[in-house]
C-alpha cells in the first residue's frame, strides 16, 4: 500500500469509523484465524437498552471469576508471560451437584497440563474446563503475549514481527517456569494450538522427554491462506489484497480506533458470532463473556499477529508426536480452522483421537464445555494422569442456563 493510500485509510478511519475502521477490524479478527468472540444478542431494539443488557450480564456472569496462584515467565525478548496454576488435591472432589466417574486402568502420574488458548483470548477461554478439572490434576494456564494479563511484547515494540516461532518460544519459557519437571500434557485452541506446534518443531527432545499428552482444539497446522471464512471466492481475494494495509493503518490510530470501537460495538454483533459458535441457543451470559475477551484485545495487537497466521506452517513439526496420545477435535461448523484441519492433523498422529463435534463453531470449548471437557478428561485417564476413579463436576451448560 503506498503511502497515499495509507493516509487516506487513516483518515477514512479517523472521519468514518462505521465505514472503515469497523470493517477493516471485525474482517481483521476473521481472516486471521480468530474471530473469537460474540457480542451480546440484540435483545432490544435501542442502543441503551442493549448497553443496559450487556451490563447486566456482565454483573451476573461468573464466567473467567477463576483464579490460580500468580506466575510471571519471561520470554526470550524479556516479555512477562502471566501463568496461573491450580494444584491437585489429594483427594480430588470437583465442585458440582452431579459427579461423572472416570475410569481407567494406569496409575496415576504427577502430571501438569498446560492450556494454551487462541487469539483475542485469555486463560480465562477455559473456564468450564478449569472449573471441572480444578484439584483433579495439576494445571497451568496462561496469558499469550500481548493478550489477557501478560505484556506488550517487547520485541512488537521494537518493531519486530510476531512469529508462530514465537509463541513457541513464549510457551517454553513458560514450562520453565511454571513446569520445570515431571510429565506434560500440551492444550491449545486455535493460535494455542499453533504454539505447541511451534514448541515441538524447536524443542523435539523437550517433547520426547516430557510430553505425554497432547490435544489439539479447533486448530491448523497450516494453509491458512486457503480458508474462505464462509465468504465467497472474490470476496475473500479483496479482503487478503487490502487487509494488511488497512490494519496497519488502523494499528498505527489505535486509541482513535478504540474508541469507535467502543462506541458501534453493536455492530459486531452478527458478524462475530457467526465466526464463533454454530449454535442458536447458546447462553447469552457465556456469549457476553466471549465478547469481553475480544475487547481486551486492542486493535494493534490485531494487526501485529494478522501476518503470522499466513506464514504458518508446521506440519512437519506434528511428526514429534508421533507417538504420543492425541486428541484433535473441532466443532463441524468452525469457519476459522475448519474441521478439515483437524482431519488432517489426526492423519498425522497414529495414536491420535479425531472428535468433531457437531453443531460446534469455533469456540467449541464454550459453546460446548461438557463434550470437550470430557473428552479430556478421557485422554487423562488413558495416559493415567488421573486415578482409576476420579470424580469431575458438572458445571452447567451453555444452551440451558442454571441446569
Amino acid at each position: 500500500m503506498s503511502e497515499t493510500s495509507t493516509g487516506d485509510v487513516v483518515r477514512a478511519a479517523a472521519g468514518s469509523w462505521r465505514r472503515a475502521g469497523l470493517a477493516g477490524a471485525a474482517i481483521g479478527v476473521v481472516a486471521a484465524g480468530a474471530a473469537a468472540g460474540v457480542a451480546v444478542e440484540r435483545l432490544t431494539v435501542g442502543r441503551g437498552m442493549r448497553k443496559k443488557a450487556r451490563l447486566a450480564l456482565d454483573a451476573t456472569g461468573p464466567y473467567g471469576a477463576l483464579r490460580g496462584t500468580p506466575g510471571r515467565a519471561y520470554a526470550d525478548d524479556g516479555t512477562a508471560l502471566y501463568y496461573e496454576t491450580d494444584e491437585a488435591e489429594p483427594s480430588a472432589k470437583a465442585n458440582g451437584a452431579r459427579k461423572r466417574r472416570l475410569f481407567g486402568r494406569k496409575a496415576p502420574a504427577p502430571v501438569t497440563v498446560v492450556f494454551s488458548h487462541g487469539f483475542c483470548l485469555s486463560q480465562d477461554a477455559w473456564h468450564f474446563q478449569r472449573a471441572a478439572l480444578r484439584g483433579v490434576v495439576r494445571t497451568v494456564y496462561w496469558d499469550q503475549r500481548s493478550h489477557g494479563r501478560s505484556a506488550r511484547g517487547e520485541g512488537q515494540a521494537q518493531g519486530r514481527p510476531v512469529t508462530i516461532d514465537q509463541l513457541g518460544r513464549d510457551l517454553k519459557a513458560v514450562l520453565d517456569a511454571a513446569a520445570p519437571e515431571g510429565p506434560l500434557v500440551l492444550v491449545g485452541h486455535s493460535m494455542g494450538g499453533m504454539t505447541v506446534m511451534a514448541l515441538a518443531d524447536q524443542y523435539p527432545e523437550l517433547i520426547r522427554d516430557r510430553v505425554v499428552g497432547v490435544a489439539f482444539v479447533g486448530t491448523s497446522s497450516g494453509r491458512m491462506g486457503e480458508v474462505s471464512y464462509g465468504l465467497p471466492v472474490a470476496g475473500v481475494n479483496v479482503v487478503r489484497r487490502v487487509l494488511p494495509g488497512v490494519l496497519r493503518a488502523l494499528g498505527s490510530q489505535a486509541e482513535l480506533v478504540e474508541r469507535g470501537r467502543r462506541a458501534t460495538a453493536d455492530l459486531f454483533a452478527g458478524m462475530i458470532k457467526r465466526y464463533s459458535f454454530s449454535s442458536r441457543d447458546v447462553d447469552p451470559a457465556v456469549a457476553r463473556f466471549a465478547e469481553r475477551m475480544i475487547e481486551g484485545t486492542p486493535i494493534d495487537v490485531v494487526a501485529e499477529f494478522y501476518p503470522a497466521f499466513d506464514d504458518h506452517d508446521k506440519e512437519a513439526a506434528l511428526q514429534v508426536f508421533a507417538e504420543v496420545p492425541a486428541l484433535v477435535l473441532a466443532g463441524d461448523r468452525d469457519l476459522v480452522t475448519p474441521s478439515s484441519h483437524s482431519e488432517s492433523i489426526a492423519d498425522l498422529l497414529p495414536d491420535a483421537e479425531l472428535v468433531i463435534v457437531p453443531d460446534g463453531g469455533h469456540l467449541v470449548m464454550l459453546e460446548h464445555p461438557e463434550t470437550v471437557t470430557d473428552r479430556l478428561a478421557d485422554l487423562l485417564v488413558r495416559i493415567g494422569a488421573v486415578p482409576e476413579a476420579t470424580n469431575v463436576g458438572t458445571y452447567g451448560s451453555t444452551a440451558h442456563p442454571g441446569h
